[in-house]
């Protein structure tokens, strides 16, 4: 897979350089503002549907999980182009990093069109599977219509995720982060106006962030085929460069697979504790996916500056940044947990006047902000190790962690607590064990050496 391949063993020396400091603040801020915006999307939807009932909310919670892991499953075709682009770069081969990517984004089209065609056959069938067959009457209906109207935005989603993993690539953060907030603006706008100011509820919810990331992926298209054009590189697919992308993405698709099926499997156990912690299970899930999106932020930059340094054969630079990175991760989730213990009381008013939903939702919280700083040395390492190209060992983890967790949360389900408490015992298996485990496996990973492999692309 490289060029120059080498195993390289050496000692680490944590970094203490202001100037690596810099490099990783100029990329993770960005980034950070990027995808704190990413989820916004959701939290806007459960805010605005939420006015619409408790049902709606349910409903959006079964759809909005079903949507996320339709799309990010995928999400290799961001971090991995991320990782290869970012390797040539460093490789000095800039022109074949462009082309890489724009091949990327033609997988992502032809993806996303499968994924919209085939998603609007099988809607009912996949919102009864996760979960929604024994909810209480209209969940099923709100979660039908809501996927069925979101569905056509998926091909400019996927396209989205393939050209930000060029910028992130190229370690440009800077363009990201004026998509996704711009997204997030025009997807909130859209949303108050078509559920509440037309009138067409919870498909209007759907139709405002379908036409929003449409936008997005035309202003991303118009960005990097800018760049294309300016380096000379033709706009047509390449099957080589298409085949690359899509061999180099199989390890973290399995991975991203194994831990969308772990959060379908989390929020078909909240169904079955009924529609209020179902309702607040959703909106505490869009929670921590905020938070977690914002740890991911240090991650992005690790995958950055881990995939430019390996193709440059600068393994001593890995090991200080990451050493840096880890210290980071850390202090964010100190600092996010701070923060949610503060606010989890305060934030169910905003989403729910049902008061089942609010009290349910204040004791997940509780769970997901004691769990922050092990996220952020989780999500650190999870990134540096995507920059370098450590994919298939990242598949076989999460397999195996997902398969340690199901027996626990489906043990939760069937003799658990209803209501309230089984909800807060499913969060503290979801974002406590499951962290955990993660934490110990790749703690392990990252004081090996065998994914300090250097060089570019073949």
């Amino acid at each position: 897979m490289y060029r120059n391949s080498e195993v390289v063993r050496l000692s680490r020396k944590p970094g203490r350089s202001n100037g690596t400091d810099r490099q990783i603040l100029a990329l993770a801020l960005p980034a950070l503002g990027a995808l704190v915006a990413e989820p916004l999307f959701l939290l806007a939807d459960s805010a605005i549907v939420g006015r619409l009932g408790t049902t709606e909310l349910a409903g959006l919670g079964i759809a909005a999980g079903i949507l996320t892991t339709a799309v990010y499953i995928f999400v290799f075709l961001a971090y991995g182009t991320t990782s290869s682009v970012a390797r040539l770069m460093g490789a000095g081969e800039r022109t074949r990093a462009i082309a890489i990517g724009m091949d990327a984004a033609w997988l992502a089209l032809g993806i996303g069109l499968a994924v919209a065609v085939l998603g609007y056959l099988v809607a009912p069938y996949a919102v009864d599977l996760v979960g929604a067959a024994g909810a209480e009457p209209g969940v099923r209906d709100a979660a039908i219509v809501y996927l069925r109207w979101a569905l056509p935005g998926v091909p400019a989603m996927l396209i989205v995720l393939a050209l930000v993993g060029v910028l992130r690539g190229l370690q440009n953060t800077r363009v990201t982060l004026w998509i996704a907030v711009s997204g997030a603006v025009l997807n909130a706008v859209l949303n108050l106006l078509l559920v509440h100011g037309v009138g067409w509820g919870i498909a209007g919810s759907a139709i405002g962030t379908t036409i929003t990331q449409c936008g997005m992926a035309v202003a991303a298209i118009g960005y990097v085929v800018g760049d294309a054009r300016r380096a000379g590189v033709s706009l047509k697919p390449h099957l080589a460069g298409v085949r690359l992308a899509g061999r180099t993405g199989v390890p973290l698709l399995i991975r991203t697979g194994a831990m969308r099926m772990l959060l379908l499997l989390t929020t078909g156990v909240a169904a079955g504790f009924g529609a209020p912690a179902l309702a607040a299970h959703q909106v505490a899930l869009n929670v921590w996916n905020l938070l977690a999106l914002g740890l991911d932020a240090l991650a992005i930059a690790g995958q950055a500056l881990t995939g430019t340094a390996l193709g440059a054969g600068d393994v001593q630079g890995v090991r200080e940044a990451t050493a840096r990175m880890v210290r980071w991760g850390i202090g964010a989730g100190v600092l996010f947990a701070g923060v949610l213990l503060l606010c989890a009381g305060l934030l169910g008013p905003l989403f729910s006047d049902d008061p089942q939903v609010r009290t349910a939702l204040t004791g997940a919280l509780v769970v997901a902000a004691l769990t922050q700083p092990v996220a952020g040395y989780v999500f650190v390492l999870d990134g540096v190790l995507i920059g370098a190209g450590d994919g298939r060992f990242l598949a076989y983890a999460a397999v195996a962690q997902t398969a340690l967790y199901a027996p626990a949360a489906i043990a939760i389900g069937l003799w658990g607590p209803d209501g309230k408490a089984g909800l807060v015992w499913l969060w503290v298996a979801f974002a406590g064990g499951w962290m955990v485990v993660r934490a110990v496996v790749l703690r392990r990973r990252e004081r090996g050496d065998q994914w300090l492999v250097t060089g570019a692309y073949r």
